[in-house]
């Protein structure tokens, strides 16, 4: 849980920044962008959590990769902080929550929609426009294939679940049926 309240600090302070210049997204990005890195390079993120390593090699390893990435001053001065506070182990947690302020200043709401085949860009839109009416808000939608569902869609938005999907209407007439029985 300890992690948990030092990103949500942390995400706040980077938040207020991005507050103040109005470059949420901006900030959010290039956040996003070097925690991808991390992710998909272990190598760079065991040197980073590696207590052995001087943080000035920590700091400068970074310094170069952040120059190839091209963040913003403010985003190469935060991380390199994370760095030199020993807190990059928290930058997903941080990249979260800075995700939920943002979605709340921007009045936007993340959907996620998984649907048995690839989706048509009409009923993709549909879907999208079906959902901000429902929301109130505007939607940034995430379409994944999961050929297990048969048919039809699942959306799930936030801890809310719109199952419409062939696999569970069939699961509901089978409980159905056990039923009468």
């Amino acid at each position: 849980m300890r992690g948990s309240e030092i990103a949500k600090r942390y995400s706040r302070a980077f938040f207020a920044i991005a507050k103040e210049e109005l470059r949420y997204e901006e900030y959010y990005n290039e956040l996003k962008s070097f925690s991808s890195l991390l992710e998909q390079n272990a190598n760079l993120k065991d040197f980073l959590n590696n207590p052995m390593f001087a943080q000035s090699d920590k700091v400068a390893v970074v310094t170069e990769v952040l120059k190839k990435i091209e963040v913003s001053p403010i985003t190469e001065s935060f991380v390199k902080l994370l760095v030199d506070k020993r807190r990059i182990n928290v930058l997903q947690e941080i990249e979260n929550y800075y995700q939920y302020y943002m979605d709340e200043v921007l009045n936007t709401v993340r959907i996620q929609v998984k649907s048995a085949y690839k989706l048509s860009d009409e009923l993709s839109e549909k879907i999208k426009a079906r959902m901000e009416e429902i929301t109130g808000k505007k939607v940034e939608m995430e379409i994944e294939r999961d050929t297990s569902l048969l048919g039809g869609v699942v959306v799930k938005v936030g801890d809310t679940l719109y199952d419409g999907s062939v696999k569970t209407q069939l699961n509901n007439i089978r409980e159905l049926l056990r039923e009468e029985m």
